[in-house]
């Protein structure tokens, strides 16, 4: 079920999707008070990824980091680097992508996201048993796929604002509760959470850290 196009785009992110229910949209409104749930064994055997869809995890954020690297050597001056995105191809989660984009500029301070057309990656919405997964193009960008499906069972902010956290550097870790956002669909549909802890907020500042001065990139 899951194989490489011929750009790198196995799927990432809350990953494979399992035969989803019938469900009514769950809201995008995180509860006030979200609830422990906490992955198990059966959820995360369901949204685990090969060592090959890491990778690609990986690719998919040095092609974000090899824009962001063009502008810092444009302005050496910049200490906050704004990543652009394209939300044109998804409008049915035009709000969503907003939101997400909102959670995360308030939880990190060394890189910022902003709406604009083409953009350093794009947002793209359709069917894809795989579910809702973060990629490359193969042509120096990336691009986040949110699945019709999944964004029935699933909080629909906590999707976008998950796959947005690979192209900010964040790996999956289904294992881990729902306070966790990477933690994706690891803690199953119930989970509500929309926001990054601060461990995960403390990583992507070190990613990004003095306009990228103190991130390292792989070859």
């Amino acid at each position: 079920m899951r194989s490489h196009r011929t750009a790198l785009s196995a799927a990432l992110g809350l990953g494979l999707a399992a035969a989803l229910a019938a469900a009514a949209p769950v809201s995008a409104t995180p509860s006030a008070h979200p609830a422990p749930h906490r992955s198990t064994p059966a959820s995360i055997a369901a949204y685990t990824g090969s060592a090959a869809e890491k990778a690609d995890t990986k690719a998919f954020f040095d092609a974000v980091m090899a824009s962001a690297r063009a502008k810092l050597k444009a302005h050496p001056e910049l200490k906050t680097v704004t990543v652009t995105y394209d939300a044109s191809a998804a409008p049915t989660f035009a709000g969503e992508i907003s939101q997400s984009a909102s959670i995360w500029n308030s939880a990190v301070k060394n890189v910022k996201l902003q709406a604009g057309s083409g953009g350093d990656f794009q947002y793209r919405e359709g069917n894809d048993p795989r579910g809702s997964y973060a990629s490359t193009d193969g042509h120096g960008k990336g691009f986040v796929f949110i699945d019709y499906s999944q964004a029935q069972q699933y909080n629909r902010t906590r999707i976008v604002a998950h796959e947005t956290g690979h192209v900010l550097g964040l790996p999956d870790h289904y294992e881990g509760p729902c306070s966790e956002l990477m933690s994706g669909g690891g803690p199953g549909p119930s989970c509500q959470n929309t926001q990054p802890d601060a461990n995960e907020r403390a990583q992507v500042d070190q990613l990004w850290a003095n306009g990228l001065a103190g991130a390292r990139f792989g070859g």
